[in-house]
């Protein structure tokens, strides 16, 4: 399998290369600061660029994220944080499909890192932002879903779990290798009867 995935400069996105190159793939990970593939996911540019790149892939894997108001109640959010946080999380998630489209064909498999914290289940009384955010990641996944199902392009929605990086903090219980893990098991699985699922890393059903 061939696969590209964003924001693979730490933490599950550094993981999820590491783990797809020992299963024996051909991983692309991006970064934003020029070290290995470029790609700045909110800029268009950068994206048409990455895409002609990248060449045809079997996998693209959406995990690029930020997490800016982590302690901000509704009081304390500001309109960058919500502006950056979205230009990411969302435009950049849309975006990169748009750009990679043409690089997946009939059996191709779209990988959407989403976040419990966007569950309508799992709410909170502070990072407004980015739950915001991943509860729109996680609706883009089931829309992609149906959108690509006449192209034979399954889409897949993810919680990598609460996991040691740098977002989620040293306290988490899933290290980034356990992550990266059970994601590539869900990747491997993931065809046309499973799309449009929002699942955990290590299999379970989650709620929108």
């Amino acid at each position: 399998m061939r696969a590209l995935v964003t924001g693979a400069s730490r933490g599950v996105g550094a993981a999820l290369v590491t783990e797809g190159v020992a299963r024996g793939h051909e991983v692309l990970g991006t970064t934003r600061d020029g070290a290995g593939f470029t790609l700045e996911v909110t800029d268009p540019a950068s994206q048409a660029e990455a895409a002609r790149a990248a060449g045809a892939i079997d996998l693209l894997v959406c995990n690029a994220g930020v997490y800016l108001d982590r302690s901000a109640g509704i009081e304390d959010v500001t309109a960058e944080q919500l502006r950056a946080t979205f230009d990411t999380n969302v435009t950049g998630v849309i975006l990169t499909v748009q750009a990679q489209l043409a690089n997946l064909s009939e059996g191709g498999r779209i990988a959407i890192v989403s976040s419990q914290m966007g569950s309508s289940e799992r709410t909170g009384s502070s990072g407004f932002a980015y739950r915001a955010s991943k509860a729109a990641a996680a609706n883009i996944g089931a829309n992609l879903a149906t959108a690509l199902k006449d192209r034979g392009i399954a889409v897949g929605i993810y919680h990598p779990g609460w996991v040691q990086t740098d977002m989620g903090g040293a306290a988490a219980g899933v290290t980034a290798e356990q992550s990266a893990r059970g994601l590539w098991d869900r990747f491997e699985a993931l065809d046309m009867e499973s799309s449009g699922r929002f699942e955990t890393f290590d299999g379970q059903p989650h709620p929108f």
